[in-house]
């Protein structure tokens, strides 16, 4: 895995300024770099190496006909047929990248994005013509930003390599209430008006000699695929393709030249994956789970048993609240933008655990997108059923009610039932209720429920809409049934823009490759047209995976209530983050940035702290928001 960057300038600076942007990158790349340079592009490169050790891997990398330079991130895992496709060469090199180049060489962009399997990242330059490509990968494994301002165009893996470009980047105030209800910032924008992500899937064409760009296009629609026709196989036929798919997407992403495991948190994911490398290796596959001394959010002995009953060579590494506290002062440098899911730290403590014993791991991200694994699927129909049949009016004016401030104050210290197994006081399940009440449909009752702030205006003193896939009427997730839809509309949004950056982020500060072999694109337009009733069936969610994982696990050891990665924010903000958290909002520096509603701010951390109130969502999106503009 590695770091890319480049910058199409009449700048006679601009080599340097690329070197700049490159030794923001040397955590993804540590191993090697390089740079190329011709009129006015340079293009740089750091790497990790994976395959093929040696200095013929070394980016950019010319093709042979001397046409086409790429500076490349990612893995290719069908390399060696369409190494096999290409006429017969004297070939450099074992590494994916020259694959990459000479396949680009033989059929041009466009054709060779869609022959890749795997997860990438990649500028492609055609030097007589100057177009520069920019490409990334379909479901966004790998990230790609890229800016123009003053007539210069900059890209490169993170955005904090755009920063160092020299290009002057303004806040994009506009993203900060999407930010804050989703706690990402929502693609294609960034943090910076003059950015954006490259979309999933896409590809942007560059004019290097004008600097000027065309509108990215896709080259593959997850859309082609959702709405087609679906399997009328029968199940123990679709259940066997299913496997096969499986077993080779695992199987292919074990190739290395260096040591791999995986990480194991005795999920149905993690324990589906790490069971199929087994099931393919010679030797006990390394798996490394982390537990906690809170048993309120420990799944190591989970972890632990089915690591023995697949016996893999399995490591643990049990972390208390301080190693978390420590974890927090990583933050700024994870994250180059504000980003706001606490289970970040986890994950990357984990990932500098696994890097201590191996350079590559496997992760079973993305089974909850494409099997409708997420608990709030069922929450947001239940809701949308038992609030459905009251005319919107008279939930409008419910909500009122139940908004009423004497009563919001009358019932701040009263407990109440734990609704979907969280607790709070009654307060804040009736605040709750009356935010969801007011939603129109089925979408904007997701949306509402996706929401940290479902209105952002109560604390930002400039809040814009924004148009996102969950809350576009015209966007074609709309005509799908309702849990079709809103897993559709998170594998667009919810796991490229912080999911699998959260993955990226953690994997790669510290110099470890993650892979998500579920993430394979040929099982994602599989499980696409399988039935729904082989998604969840019997209240059963990822129904035909537990089929599947039940060939090598008992049952008995993966089922049990889903947990998330978490962490106790509701605790820390009360407790040993109390002060950091009072200096970050205080008053006098809040109302100096001019961007939240100091007194809003000082109530929520009131609430928090005083009256019991649990806003540490809340309060955690501002912090983040906070720590990346001290930073």
């Amino acid at each position: 895995m590695c770091g890319i960057a480049g910058l199409v300038s009449q700048d006679s600076g601009r080599h340097a300024r690329v070197l700049r942007m490159s030794e923001t990158l040397v955590h993804r790349g540590p191993d090697d770099q390089g740079a190329w340079e011709k009129d006015n592009v340079c293009l740089a490169h750091r790497r990790l190496s994976i395959m093929d050790l040696s200095t013929a891997g070394r980016q950019p990398m010319l093709s042979e006909c001397g046409t086409w330079v790429v500076t490349y991130n990612g893995e290719i895992y069908n390399g060696e047929a369409l190494r096999s496709a290409l006429p017969q060469r004297q070939w450099r090199s074992h590494c994916d990248t020259e694959v990459l180049v000479e396949h680009i060489a033989q059929a041009g962009v466009t054709a060779t994005a869609a022959q890749l399997i795997g997860m990438f990242a990649f500028a492609a330059l055609h030097i007589p013509s100057g177009k520069l490509f920019l490409v990334r990968d379909r479901l966004g494994i790998k990230p790609l930003y890229y800016a123009c301002d003053g007539g210069e165009i900059a890209f490169a893996s993170e955005l904090r390599a755009l920063r160092s470009s020299g290009m002057d980047l303004s806040l994009n105030r506009d993203i900060l209430a999407a930010y804050l209800r989703h706690s990402y910032v929502p693609g294609p924008a960034t943090i910076y008006s003059q950015s954006n992500k490259l979309a999933p899937g896409h590809l942007l064409e560059i004019d290097t000699r004008t600097a000027s760009m065309k509108p990215p296009q896709p080259y593959w629609s997850l859309e082609k695929h959702v709405t087609a026709p679906a399997y009328t196989q029968d199940a123990p036929a679709l259940q066997r393709e299913l496997h096969d798919l499986l077993y080779d997407a695992v199987g292919t992403r074990m190739l290395a030249d260096v040591p791999l495991g995986a990480f194991l948190s005795g999920g149905i994911d993690s324990s589906l994956t790490c069971a199929l490398m087994q099931a393919q290796a010679s030797q006990p596959v390394r798996t490394f789970t982390i537990g906690f001394d809170n048993p309120d959010y420990d799944e190591a002995p989970y972890a632990r048993a089915i690591a023995e009953h697949l016996g893999t060579d399995h490591t643990e590494l049990y972390i208390g609240e301080a190693d978390m506290l420590d974890a927090v002062d990583e933050l700024p440098r994870l994250n180059d933008e504000p980003f706001a899911d606490p289970s970040i730290l986890p994950t990357y403590l984990v990932c500098a655990m696994a890097r201590e014993h191996v350079t590559v791991t496997l992760s079973g991200d993305g089974a909850d997108e494409l099997f409708w694994g997420y608990n709030r699927y069922r929450t947001t129909e239940r809701l949308w059923r038992n609030m459905s049949w009251c005319p919107l009016p008279l939930r409008r004016a419910a909500s009122a009610a139940l908004g009423n401030e004497w009563l919001q104050r009358f019932t701040t210290a009263i407990p109440a039932p734990a609704w979907g197994g969280r607790a709070g006081t009654l307060q804040q399940k009736l605040a709750t209720a009356a935010e969801l009440l007011r939603s129109d449909d089925h979408p904007a009752l997701y949306e509402a429920l996706l929401s940290h702030w479902r209105n952002p205006d109560q604390v930002l003193l400039t809040a814009s809409p924004t148009p996102t896939v969950y809350n576009q009427p015209e966007h074609w997730t709309r005509n799908l049934e309702a849990r079709a839809r809103m897993a559709a509309q998170d594998t667009l949004a919810y796991l490229p823009d912080d999911i699998l950056t959260k993955v990226d982020r953690a994997s790669m500060r510290v110099g470890l490759e993650a892979r998500v072999p579920l993430l394979d694109h040929r099982l994602v337009e599989f499980s696409a047209r399988l039935p729904g009733t082989l998604k969840q069936q019997h209240g059963q969610d990822k129904y035909l995976l537990r089929r599947i994982l039940a060939e090598y696990i008992p049952p008995a050891l993966t089922e049990r209530s889903k947990r998330g990665f978490g962490v106790p924010l509701d605790a820390w903000l009360r407790g040993p983050l109390r002060s950091w958290m009072g200096d970050l909002l205080a008053t006098d520096r809040v109302r100096r940035q001019g961007l939240l509603d100091p007194e809003r701010v000082e109530r929520l951390q009131h609430q928090h702290v005083q009256q019991g109130i649990n806003n540490a969502a809340r309060l955690w999106d501002l912090l983040m928001l906070q720590l990346w503009l001290e930073r």
